[in-house]
């Protein structure tokens, strides 16, 4: 800003730099796409929640959710298609979790959940109703409808003792609900 200035010129110079501060912030943060949290800011996201959760000696609960034959959609009917259902289902985890929940895109057709106080009893129950849910909705593509499937894993704190066992336990889960069949959600067990 160049001195002297007027004080009405001073507010609107200093609002649309806010302005603009704000939007470059969200891009950086969400995911374009989605407008879920993106993978760096849900890394960071994961750590405070993770530090929450041990300081107040409160349950955590993480949930992978892995989108089932993600690549055959987009082979067969596009990466418009494919698109929608990533929508879809973002708009589905936004709408239906609590505002306390961290939602964020892990990459590709992956998403990630942090429950806050929550056990893996009470995430299954939830996470499984949105599951039978997703799986009912028709998804359009330009030349035919179809259903999509999603396998989730879960795992707990305090459970799962460490950050990095709780991350990895509910990612073997979600791998072994995709080797049961797909369409499911497990609770994960530490080893």
């Amino acid at each position: 800003l160049t001195k002297p200035i007027k004080p009405e010129h001073l507010i609107t110079a200093v609002s649309s730099r806010v302005e603009r501060y704000r939007q470059l912030r969200r891009l950086m943060m969400r995911d374009s796409l989605t407008g879920l949290l993106n993978h760096t800011t849900l890394k960071e996201r994961y750590a405070q929640e993770i530090n929450r959760a041990t300081r107040l000696n409160k349950p955590l609960t993480y949930a992978m959710i892995d989108l089932d034959n993600f690549k055959r959609i987009n082979d067969t009917c596009g990466h418009a298609a494919g698109d929608r259902v990533l929508k879809s289902l973002a708009s589905m985890l936004s709408k239906r979790l609590r505002n306390t929940d961290v939602i964020g895109r892990y990459g590709g057709e992956e998403f990630a959940i942090l429950m806050p106080n929550t056990n893996s009893q009470e995430a299954f129950k939830i996470l499984d109703e949105m599951r039978i849910g997703f799986e009912h909705i028709l998804h359009r593509s330009a030349n035919k409808t179809f259903n999509v499937t999603f396998s989730c894993g879960v795992a707990s704190y305090p459970e799962c003792i460490t950050p990095s066992k709780l991350a990895e336990t509910a990612d073997i889960a979600v791998y072994a609900a995709k080797n049961q069949g797909r369409n499911r959600v497990i609770i994960g067990v530490e080893k």
